[in-house]
């Protein structure tokens, strides 16, 4: 077994949001964060600091952190690799800790979208000051992206890569921002790069050629070959621009399970698969996206068996053919529906029905003004996302009032 470690940074606040025509209110992209937590996940990309909309929501997420309900995720910020943003940004979000800085290496992108602008020094010279900045002000953790690091050449990547080292970078994050790699591309090169520079490595795939997973974990395994550790971007559900990024379950699944992994690569030991089947539903519900019925451990169909075949050997043995169990995900409990009344609140409900709903979860407030207050946030919250609130955003909102009102509160 190798001493490398494997770790998970989600990226669902942060890419996962910006899949087009869909989107997160601030309140569910706060819950995520909390599942993610829970899930042991070791970083959560939470936001962008630099944007209006989410500065209050940044704040306070990193007020929940330093209460410790958020109890061990680290939320890391994204910006462009600029001093100009960097500045803005912990200007805006004074006690953020950990940041990615982002600019692109290709000669496709430097030509075609700097237009002169950059060439290749001038891409270090902004990567590394950004890096500094970063430090200066306060980061302790700075990932140093190389945007479309797929179609980058291999010796301009390595100068890229050694720079941000030296230029006090944590992690080099290597891009395949149009899912161009394959499994033994993405090898061979993250093998080399981490080689020659003896940095961390953060593997960014996406989805366009169905093989975000594959590339992601073919990358992680070629960084621990090398000799450093490797930071699996992940999305729940592989929600994310165009044809999505590496699904977060299955890569779990594939480094716990897989001929190739199975007791032989170290994922983050906090990582607690059992979460997986809630935070799971919870994002479907969120984006409004179904589950796909054959998804990886949390689809309908991931662990049903018709055929004589198959229903036959499963019923002998789930091993026959179940590679791993459903309970393994937090399956199996039954759910259940409401089919007769059914008292709700929202943005236009009202005192009596707001103290039933919270009474069948067994919160009870200390007086009628308490209970006021949080309807008066229950109902801003409906509005904020537009959809009728769960269980555990509406246990939220009555435990941090504060942080909740802050998270509705948006103005332009």
């Amino acid at each position: 077994m190798t001493k490398n470690k494997i770790y998970l940074i989600d990226v669902t606040n942060r890419d996962g949001v910006q899949t087009a025509k869909l989107g997160l209110a601030k309140l569910e992209k706060t819950l995520i964060n909390i599942f993610l937590d829970k899930m042991g996940v070791f970083q959560s990309e939470f936001g962008f600091p630099l944007t209006g909309h989410e500065t209050n929501y940044l704040n306070a997420n990193l007020e929940l952190a330093n209460m410790g309900m958020l109890k061990s995720i680290r939320l890391s910020g994204w910006t462009r690799a600029m001093s100009g943003d960097v500045e803005a940004a912990f200007k805006n979000v004074p006690k953020l800790k950990h940041l990615n800085v982002s600019i692109s290496t290709s000669d496709q992108m430097i030509e075609h979208k700097f237009k002169g602008k950059l060439d290749h020094a001038g891409i270090i010279r902004e990567m590394t000051g950004a890096v500094k900045c970063a430090l200066k002000l306060g980061a302790e953790s700075v990932g140093a992206n190389a945007e479309d690091a797929s179609r980058t050449g291999m010796e301009y990547l390595i100068e890229f890569a050694q720079a941000a080292k030296e230029a006090g970078a944590s992690r080099i994050r290597y891009c395949d921002t149009l899912g161009y790699d394959d499994p033994f591309t993405i090898y061979e090169r993250i093998k080399t790069l981490a080689g020659k520079t003896k940095i961390d490595v953060e593997l960014h795939c996406h989805n366009d050629l169905g093989m975000a997973v594959a590339t992601s974990v073919a990358g992680a395994k070629a960084a621990v070959d090398a000799g450093v550790d490797a930071y699996i971007n992940t999305t729940i559900n592989g929600m994310g621009e165009r044809a999505g990024n590496a699904d977060m379950v299955s890569v779990i699944l594939a480094i716990r399970k897989s001929s190739g992994f199975s007791n032989k690569y170290i994922l983050d030991k906090r990582v607690d698969l059992s979460k997986a089947w809630k935070i799971a539903k919870y994002a479907s519900y969120a984006f409004g996206v179904p589950i796909p019925i054959n998804q990886p451990g949390v689809g309908a169909n991931a662990f049903a068996h018709e055929s004589g075949i198959h229903a036959d050997g499963a019923l002998k043995d789930r091993r026959n053919y179940e590679l791993y169990d459903f309970e393994e995900l937090g399956r199996g409990d039954p759910e259940i529906i409401e089919t007769g009344r059914q008292i709700t609140t929202g943005e236009y409900g009202g005192i009596k029905g707001f103290r039933n709903v919270y009474g069948k979860m067994e919160i009870k407030f200390k007086d009628d003004a308490q209970a006021t207050e949080i309807l008066e946030l229950v109902r801003y919250a409906n509005v904020h996302t537009q959809k009728p609130l769960t269980d555990d955003e509406l246990r939220f909102i009555a435990q941090y009032p504060k942080q909740a009102r802050k998270i509705l509160t948006v103005l332009p």
